[in-house]
């Protein structure tokens, strides 16, 4: 992961309906959903939820398999979990002592 990649991520996940369809993949976990069952669970148009979708595809945060003539989308947690990294890879690294807690979480 590098800055580049982070501010993709962070650009595609600042729109609410795509953050909305991370969430609702991420609780399904290596199921997917296909497109139908999100825009029904979002009260969104279907053709909207594929749009989002083709940006979360872009921003490779999702994966797509075919199931006939539907397309399964699954969350990319890897990526996500990458960018957490990313993110925490120099937490604490100016403090004198060998770990610091940041919000309850210990970085060392």
């Amino acid at each position: 992961m590098n800055r580049d990649n982070a501010t993709q991520i962070f650009d595609c996940l600042s729109s609410g309906v795509r953050l909305d369809i991370w969430r609702s993949l991420i609780k399904e976990g290596q199921s997917g959903k296909v497109a139908g069952e999100l825009a029904r669970e979002l009260d969104i148009a279907p053709n909207s939820v594929s749009f989002h979708l083709k940006a979360l595809l872009h921003a490779n945060l999702v994966s797509v398999e075919q199931e006939g003539r539907f397309q399964r989308y699954r969350a990319n947690i890897p990526k996500m979990n990458s960018l957490i990294d990313y993110l925490t890879e120099e937490c604490c690294v100016n403090q004198d002592d060998e770990s610091c807690d940041v919000q309850g979480q210990v970085c060392q």
